[in-house]
């Protein structure tokens, strides 16, 4: 079933996910304050094209990566956690895309505080 969620998960969904973590992450890496969050955003693009069977997990973080989540929180966070969830409620409107749309309410969670967050194998 993993292999069907993630085939209707990139055909639909994940290619241009990935493609906009991707960018961003590129752009985040031009500024010197948010290199972190962006080799970050690099594999949330790794994730978003096959995430069936990986699970994020959220890792207490203190020091300076604390408060570059609470930056980007406060500055750019909330508003990409936010379309992640409507995204999400969109995606789950239809019975066949409601495995799709929990994918995105867990990207959702990751666009919030992206430092301190790893990627682990069901």
């Amino acid at each position: 079933m993993k292999t069907f969620g993630n085939i209707l998960w990139a055909i639909f969904v994940g290619w241009w996910l990935a493609l906009s973590y991707f960018i961003t992450g590129v752009l985040l890496c031009i500024t010197l304050l948010f290199i972190p969050i962006g080799l970050q955003f690099f594999k949330f693009a790794r994730l978003a094209l096959w995430p069936f069977g990986y699970e994020p997990k959220v890792t207490s973080e203190s020091g300076f990566k604390m408060v570059l989540n609470i930056l980007w929180a406060i500055f750019f966070g909330w508003e990409a956690a936010l379309s992640m969830y409507i995204l999400g409620a969109v995606l789950c409107v239809t019975i066949l895309f409601i495995p799709c749309g929990l994918q995105m309410f867990k990207f959702g969670r990751l666009m919030l505080l992206p430092l301190g967050t790893t990627i682990e194998k069901m």
